[in-house]
């Protein structure tokens, strides 16, 4: 007999939707997660040609569905322009209800400022601008692997500034939870801690 989309929903939706909810930090997300996973399962079900292996095909759409949300969470968030960081207040970078990646952006964006011209480029069109590193390599007009490679290190230096300023209490996904200043001038990144 085959599973209907009815019967997957009754035998299976409080189980994804647990492991969903472990996996992304809100309930309306975690919804609206197991709304598209039910969905894709609706349209493909047919395409399941043993109903022994259903469980693990449940999953791994709710898996990919997790990853798809984190893909386009990525993109929506904005980063400050970098000629406006001089005009924001200490006040605003660090406002009521911000989380710590939010307040910590100014610092990330002047610490992007003050990478190698290279380097620099590289971030901005691969994290600001969301070009792929095939893009990145064709719009630089060097090799895949040259792209990749300039990604990484100036991901690397970022990470060295940011350490060497904060320590960092990150989650079991590796999100920043809180961060507190190694020195005074973390939030803005004055010249002079450079």
């Amino acid at each position: 007999m085959m599973m209907t989309t009815e019967h997957i929903w009754e035998d299976f939706h409080a189980q994804l939707k647990h492991f969903i909810l472990k996996r992304v930090p809100h309930e309306q997300a975690a919804e609206d997660i197991l709304q598209d996973v039910f969905v894709k399962i609706h349209l493909h079900i047919q395409t399941l040609k043993d109903q022994q292996k259903l469980q693990g095909w449940l999953y791994q759409i709710a898996r990919n569905a997790i990853t798809d949300y984190y893909r386009v969470e990525q993109r929506i968030v904005t980063m400050p322009e970098l000629p406006e960081l001089e005009n924001i207040p200490d006040e605003e970078v660090l406002g009521d209800g911000q989380d710590a990646e939010q307040a910590l952006a100014p610092a990330v964006a002047s610490f992007v400022a003050a990478l190698p011209p290279p380097y620099k480029q590289a971030i901005m069109l691969t994290e600001y601008d969301g070009l792929t590193q095939r893009e990145l390599a064709e719009h630089l007009g060097i090799s895949l692997s040259g792209a990749k490679s300039r990604v990484q290190r100036a991901r690397e230096r970022l990470k060295d500034m940011l350490l060497s300023c904060c320590h960092f209490e990150l989650d079991r996904r590796g999100h920043i939870i809180d961060y507190v200043p190694r020195q005074a001038c973390c939030v803005r990144c004055e010249e002079e801690c450079k």
